[in-house]
């Protein structure tokens, strides 16, 4: 069990090692986060195995994972028509 845990953990911290990291393209930024929602997600179902709880907010908490992959999604296309990449030094984010 506690090796679960420290697998998560350092999948935790790698996605957000990677999120930091001054990186060029959006598209790797959107996959470091699915990353991190992914290894709360892990944790998330370890944790409610052990307390013998209900699995509903598993359930509820990949609608609001998936929500938030589409928006991401959704904002790299907008952006790769009006901009024509995903570099971050190609276009003004404010």
């Amino acid at each position: 069990m506690m090796m679960n845990m420290l697998i998560i953990f350092v999948m935790y911290l790698i996605g957000n090692m990677i999120f930091v990291s001054k990186y060029k393209h959006l598209l790797i930024v959107l996959l470091s986060l699915e990353f991190i929602v992914l290894s709360i997600f892990f944790f998330f179902m370890i944790y409610l195995m052990m307390i013998d709880n209900n699995l509903y907010m598993l359930m509820i908490f990949m609608v609001f994972s998936v929500c938030e992959g589409a928006l991401g999604l959704s904002i790299l296309v907008s952006m790769i028509r009006t901009h024509g990449n995903d570099y971050f030094q190609s276009y003004n984010l404010i």
